[in-house]
Parts: C-alpha cells; sequence; structure tokens
C-alpha cells in the first residue's frame, strides 16, 4: 500500500470506530487527542489495527504524540516503520 492510501485508512478507522470522530470536522493535521476526537482507548483500538492492517509492531515507547498526534503523523510513521521492516527482511 502507497503512502496516498495509509491517511484514508487511518480516518477510515477513526470514523468508524470512534463516535466522537464523527462529530467533529477535522483534517490530516489535527492534533487528535487534543481535540478531542481519540482518547487513550482509542489510541489502544488504533494501534491494535493499524498493527493487523500495516503488518507492523507497535512497541509502547513508539506511542509517543510525536507518532500518534495527527492523521499525518501516524501516516509518516506508519511508512518508516514499513520501510524498516522491508529493509530488515530483505
Amino acid at each position: 500500500m502507497g503512502t496516498a492510501g495509509i491517511p484514508d485508512v487511518v480516518r477510515s478507522f477513526l470514523l468508524k470506530k470512534l463516535p466522537s470522530a464523527k462529530k467533529k470536522n477535522f483534517n490530516d493535521a489535527v492534533r487528535l487527542l487534543e481535540a478531542g476526537i481519540i482518547d487513550s482507548l482509542g489510541v489502544l483500538e488504533l494501534v491494535g489495527f493499524l498493527e493487523k492492517s500495516f503488518a507492523i509492531r507497535i512497541a509502547d515507547e513508539e506511542l509517543t504524540p510525536e507518532n500518534f498526534g495527527s492523521i499525518d503523523s501516524i501516516s509518516l510513521f506508519i511508512e518508516q516503520k514499513q520501510e524498516k521492516t522491508a529493509v530488515s527482511a530483505g
């Protein structure tokens, strides 16, 4: 899956699984926790979804605002994880 698809997948998950996301008008740069779109439980659900969807492992220490602050940062984080996985596998 290319980079362009990652934000769409993340946004779709948020809108389907989190009632608070449906009520808010947000873009990919919005700080999800600060805007009340996702809470800590939602982050855990998102992590499980991302691991399954993108065949990556996300360590506890990677659950940072820099990696999970916005759809943009989540997408970049996933892209970097996929590149590392491809390099270590290849």
